[in-house]
C-alpha cells in the first residue's frame, strides 16, 4: 500500500514481535501497585489505572510498528483502543482487528475507524476519548495537540526529525558508510529517524565520500514487488515533488548533486526517486533544515567536534542523532551535548523497545516503549491508609 520493497517487509514484522513481546514481558512489573510504609500506622499505595479509551492515529510509513508501539501496551493496561489509520494503509487496521479477534480479545475492546480529518478531530473532542497518540507531521501534530488541549485530553506526539550523524576521523569508514547509507535510504528514507544530515571530519571527508557513494550507488530502485529492489517509490507524487523541490533549491544555491539524475531528467514522471547525495550544502538550505522524508542526504565537512555538535543541534527537531567513532568516552561526551531524545554510537535508525522513544523540541511530546511507555496510557491513583485505631 505504501511501496516498500518486499525484501524489507520482514524487518517490520520482526520489530512488531520484538516490541510486543517486550512490552508484554514488563507489564506485570510496570503496572504493579507500589506500596510502602508512610508513617508508624500508615501505608501509602500508588496504583496504575487505565486511562479509558485511547485513540491511536497511525501513519503509513511503518504502519504496523507505529501502531503496535501504543496499541499493545494500551490494551495490556486495560484500555479500549480506537485506531484511526492512514488512508494510505487502511488494510493495516483491518489486519490488526483480525489478529486481535483471533487472539481472543473481548469484542469491541479494539475498534478501528476510517474517517476524514474533520471526523478525526471530532473523535479527539469527544469526552469519551481519554488519551490521544498521534504519529505524523509537526503541522498536524500542532492541530491535534490544540484540539486535545481544548478538550483537556492527554496526548502523546511523535512528530518527526532531521536526524544527524557525525563521523569522526577514527571511525571505521567502510562500516560507517554502509550503515549510514542504510539509515538514509531504507524505506526510501521515509522514517522519522532516517539519517538526513551527515557531518564528517575534514581529514577523512574524501575517503568517507568515496565509500558512501559506493554504498549509495548499490541501491537498486525498481518495482517493490521484485526481490532485487532495495529502493521503492516514495509514497506519492506530491511527496516526490516536495522532495525534488528541496534538491533543486539546494543545487540552485550551489550544492552538488551525486547519484541522482541530471538536471534535465529531474522533471518528475513518477514517484520513483533515486538515492541522492548532496555536497556543498549549508544550513541556509531547506535541505539541511526541513524534514525531507525521502532518499536524500546532505553531507558537510567539519573542522572540529564543537562545530559538529553545533550543527547537529542547529535544528528545530531533536529525535535521534548518531556518533561514529572508536572512542566510546569521546562519544559519550558528544552524546551528552546532543539535544535529542536518543543518540547512538556506531548505529542509527533503530528503536530498542527497552528504551523510551521520545523527541526533543518539535520532534514530539511524551514517549512510547520501555517502562515509561505505560505512563501516558495509565493514570496514577494514590491511597493513604491509616490502620484502624492508629493515630494520624
Amino acid at each position: 500500500m505504501m511501496g516498500r520493497p518486499v525484501v524489507q517487509a520482514s524487518g517490520e514484522f520482526r520489530g512488531v514481535r520484538q516490541r510486543s513481546e517486550y512490552m508484554m514481558g514488563i507489564a506485570a512489573d510496570c503496572l504493579a501497585d507500589r506500596v510502602r510504609p508512610h508513617a508508624e500506622d500508615e501505608t501509602a499505595r500508588i496504583s496504575h489505572t487505565a486511562a479509558g479509551v485511547v485513540l491511536v492515529i497511525a501513519p503509513w510509513n511503518y504502519p504496523y510498528l507505529t501502531t503496535i508501539n501504543s496499541l499493545i501496551p494500551a490494551l495490556i493496561a486495560g484500555n479500549a483502543v480506537i485506531l484511526k489509520h492512514s488512508p494510505q494503509t487502511p488494510l493495516v487496521a483491518e489486519s490488526m482487528a483480525n489478529a486481535l479477534q483471533l487472539a481472543g480479545l473481548p469484542e469491541n475492546v479494539f475498534q478501528f475507524a476510517h474517517c476524514t480529518n474533520a471526523q478525526t478531530l471530532d473523535l479527539i473532542r469527544d469526552q469519551r476519548v481519554h488519551h490521544v497518540v498521534f504519529t505524523g507531521s509537526v503541522a498536524v501534530g500542532r492541530i491535534v495537540a490544540g484540539v486535545a488541549g481544548q478538550a483537556l485530553t492527554g496526548c502523546t506526539l511523535e512528530l518527526g526529525g532531521k536526524d544527524a550523524a557525525y563521523v569522526r576521523s577514527d571511525a571505521d569508514l567502510d562500516w560507517t558508510a554502509a550503515e549510514l547509507a542504510d539509515g538514509a535510504f531504507y524505506n526510501a528514507g521515509q522514517s522519522c529517524c532516517a539519517v538526513e544530515r551527515i557531518y564528517v571530519a575534514r581529514s577523512v571527508y574524501a575517503d568517507f565520500m568515496d565509500a558512501f557513494l559506493r554504498q549509495t550507488n548499490a541501491r537498486q530502485p525498481g518495482n517493490p514487488l521484485e526481490q532485487a529492489t532495495t529502493l521503492g517509490p516514495v509514497v506519492s507524487q506530491a511527496a516526490a515533488e516536495r522532495i525534488c523541490q528541496q534538491v533543486n533549491d539546494a543545487v540552485e544555491a550551489g550544492a552538488s548533486l551525486h547519484c541522482g539524475v541530471s538536471a534535465e531528467e529531474r522533471h518528475l514522471q513518477s514517484n520513483y526517486l533515486p538515492a541522492q547525495v548532496l555536497t556543498g550544502v549549508d544550513h541556509t538550505m531547506a535541505l539541511m533544515r526541513d524534514e525531507t522524508f525521502g532518499p536524500v542526504v546532505g553531507v558537510m565537512a567539519v573542522d572540529s567536534e564543537a562545530e559538529a555538535v553545533a550543527l547537529m543541534n542547529d535544528s528545530e527537531y531533536g529525535l535521534t542523532a548518531s556518533v561514529w567513532t572508536s572512542d566510546e568516552a569521546i562519544a559519550g561526551d558528544i552524546g551528552a551535548q546532543l539535544d535529542t531524545g536518543t543518540w547512538y554510537l556506531n548505529r542509527c535508525d533503530y528503536l530498542s523497545p527497552d528504551l523510551p522513544w521520545s523527541g526533543r523540541k518539535h520532534s514530539g511530546l511524551g514517549c512510547s516503549l520501555s517502562e515509561l511507555g505505560y505512563a501516558g496510557l495509565t493514570r496514577p491513583k494514590s491511597a493513604l491508609m491509616l490502620r484502624a485505631g492508629g493515630k494520624a
